[in-house]
């Protein structure tokens, strides 16, 4: 039996493309959850996290709609998204697998450095795909940034590193009582430590594949599954000499020519878990059994 993180990207909710309804992530929980649940029926424990882009997005362009004076911090909408995203997750989880499961969602803290250069130098994607001429439209009225994600534009947000998950003794609890814990949504929510020693949220978006490899140090997991919307990792991804990697080391992880926006992320919370940790796994979410049984995707391991 093995203690398996699996960290939902953000197609878990939303394909490419698609409009952000509550319908559509329904649909797109169903299946992810399918895969999710297999693991568990094969007799391992799991803590799921997940992405948040879109839904994010969403919400900070319903605040600007409302009042471009009254908007709500990113920290705000985080937790609000680590809410809805949790309960469609967690009542899934539950039709699928029974009650003989138990399932909760933790909204979950995670302390970052107020200095992080990440905030001087945003690159986490966040909201729906444009045009680059929309997206320059939107830069001048709202003041963002934008950055190119494939063919299309998207807004991005300073991603500082995680820290400190504040409420991991909480996610210890639950483990420890068998409970399927869905947390670490969106990356968590980003916090800083003030002078007096309190805390306070501030205005980013923490990676999720950087939170939760973090998380899966913290709790001794033995598989940390970084699931996301293609086969594996690639060689020449998109050239002529294409070709799918199933196993790279920590090292070879580590020098991997990957765009930053996209699989240098996951390559990089990959090697950094794997170091300790028995292995990482990048691929397809519907592959999630067959990457812990090495027959799918990428498999990051220690070696020279």
């Amino acid at each position: 039996m093995m203690l398996v993180v699996a960290a939902l990207g953000g197609n878990a909710l939303l394909r490419c493309g698609e409009d952000v309804t509550a319908e559509n992530q329904r649909e797109n929980v169903k299946k992810a959850v399918h895969a999710l649940a297999d693991i568990v029926r094969a007799g391992h424990r799991l803590v799921v996290t997940h992405g948040n882009g879109p839904q994010i997005g969403l919400l900070a362009l319903q605040n600007h709609a409302y009042d471009p004076d009254k908007t709500f911090p990113l920290d705000i909408l985080g937790a609000e998204t680590e809410g809805m995203i949790g309960y469609l997750l967690e009542q899934e989880l539950e039709n699928q697998l029974g009650e003989g499961f138990p399932v909760a969602t933790v909204l979950t803290q995670i302390a970052v450095d107020p200095g992080d250069p990440a905030f001087e130098k945003p690159t986490k994607f966040i909201g729906p795909v444009y045009s680059k001429d929309e997206a320059e439209k939107l830069k001048d009225k709202h003041g963002w940034d934008i950055a190119r994600d494939g063919d299309n534009w998207r807004r991005v947000v300073p991603s500082p590193e995680p820290k400190k998950i504040q409420d991991l003794k909480v996610l210890k609890i639950l483990l420890e009582q068998q409970v399927i814990a869905i947390c670490i949504g969106g990356g968590g929510i980003p916090i800083v430590r003030q002078d007096d020693g309190t805390y306070t949220g501030v205005e980013a978006v923490i990676d999720k594949d950087a939170a939760s490899a973090l998380l899966a140090e913290e709790v001794q997991a033995d598989a940390l599954l970084l699931l996301t919307d293609v086969k594996a990792v690639y060689k020449d991804f998109d050239g002529p000499d294409e070709q799918a990697i199933s196993q790279i080391t920590v090292t070879e992880a580590e020098a991997f020519d990957a765009p930053a926006g996209s699989m240098g992320p996951k390559l990089a919370a990959a090697a950094r878990f794997a170091r300790t940790g028995d292995f990482a796994a990048i691929g397809r979410l519907e592959d999630a059994p067959a990457m812990l049984a090495g027959s799918a995707g990428t498999r990051i391991v220690r070696g020279d």
